[in-house]
């Protein structure tokens, strides 16, 4: 039985995470494999750590996409997968690993998720989560602050020297890959309950058929 995939995408901090939690919530986290784009950032310890930090985050190129691809496809094949885990204080890969069992569902979550031509054809649903650029850039500084170690003056200059340039090149432009278009970030309860009973549906036509 293939797993259902869906992607959901946005710009940072658009509410991509709070909209992937709703559906873990509600379809229920048994059911579903989460897997963050974001922990497939290519490792840059061989690198100093002041360039490390020059490094362009937002381009596609900044991520082992082909390496995430593999995972869904082993995913797919119901093969378990070790999926990176990423120290966004060092830039660097930690070495360590976090074991993702296969699942009807996988939700893989990303800003550029839907600019791989390869990994979105391998989504059945792909939502893009639609959120004013003032309080995405807000959303970001309060978390940069808090949970990455981040100065304010560096947050806002990787902001307008790669984030902002980045979403207008490529993750804006992939919302036209979108199924559903989510607008208010992760507070649009309708639109998240639709998607919801969707994936149900979906996950209840899976189970008849394979029985």
């Amino acid at each position: 039985m293939k797993p259902i995939i869906i992607g959901v995408a946005g710009g940072t901090a658009s509410g991509k995470s709070t909209v992937a939690e709703a559906i873990l919530r509600r379809v229920g986290r048994e059911h579903i494999a989460y897997i963050q784009h974001d922990s497939y950032y290519r490792d840059l310890s061989h690198l100093p750590l002041e360039e490390r930090a020059r490094m362009n985050f937002d381009h596609p190129d900044a991520l082992e996409t082909e390496l995430l691809v593999e995972h869904l496809r082993q995913l797919q094949a119901g093969q378990p997968v070790e999926v990176p885990i990423y120290d966004f204080t060092t830039y660097t890969r930690t070495g360590r690993t976090r074991y993702v069992e296969p699942r009807p569902v996988v939700l893989v979550e990303g800003i550029l998720i839907f600019v791989d031509r390869q990994l979105r054809d391998m989504m059945d649903i792909k939502l893009y989560v639609d959120t004013d650029a003032d309080m995405r850039l807000i959303r970001r500084l309060q978390r940069d602050l808090r949970e990455r170690g981040r100065t304010l003056e560096s947050v806002i200059h990787q902001y307008l020297e790669t984030v902002r340039p980045m979403h207008l090149e490529f993750v804006e432009p992939s919302k036209r890959y979108a199924d559903i278009i989510i607008p208010s970030g992760g507070f649009n309860e309708t639109a998240i309950e639709m998607i919801v009973a969707r994936v149900q549906k979906l996950l209840g036509t899976e189970t008849e058929e394979g029985t």
